[in-house]
């Protein structure tokens, strides 16, 4: 049986996919954010679509022969330096609680610093618990930066 210490990131391709949106369903489409991911191909399409592409950079924590943690983003190249841009994150919840997510964040951490990258970017709602659990990782919230949303259909 694998326990936390055990545990070692994997770099994930597209042969992950399938894996990757199971455990991104899991992850969310329960408390706290109750995402409504029934529609396979949808899901599917937005896990490749975040996954794949120009410098798209995903890991993994396998256990018990299951992805049980994940990073899906991209490394940036912007005025201040490199970053590793993580569009999504996400723990089994049968899981969390447990240390994988930090175990996840440090071990990215280490291999993204390899690359060049100086920082880690995302984006989460302040409401929900993944919130506090950046910033006892060592995430800043960046107090004067918004995301802004446009309804086109109204």
């Amino acid at each position: 049986m694998s326990n936390t210490i055990e545990d070692s990131l994997t770099l994930l391709d597209e042969s992950y996919i399938e894996q990757m949106a199971d455990l991104f369903k899991k992850a969310f489409a329960g408390e706290p954010w109750n995402d409504d991911w029934s529609d396979r191909t949808q899901l599917l399409e937005y896990v490749k679509e975040i996954s794949g592409g120009y410098n798209a950079l995903n890991y993994g924590i396998i256990r018990d022969g299951k992805l049980a943690a994940m990073t899906l983003g991209m490394v940036r190249h912007w005025w201040e330096g490199t970053n590793y841009n993580i569009e999504e994150l996400c723990v089994d919840p049968a899981l969390q609680g447990q240390g994988i997510g930090t175990r996840l964040l440090k071990l990215v951490s280490e291999e993204i610093k390899k690359k060049g990258c100086h920082g880690i970017f995302l984006q989460t709602d302040s409401d929900k618990p993944a919130f506090k659990f950046y910033l006892k990782n060592g995430f800043n919230n960046l107090e004067t930066h918004v995301s802004l949303y446009k309804n086109i259909l109204q």
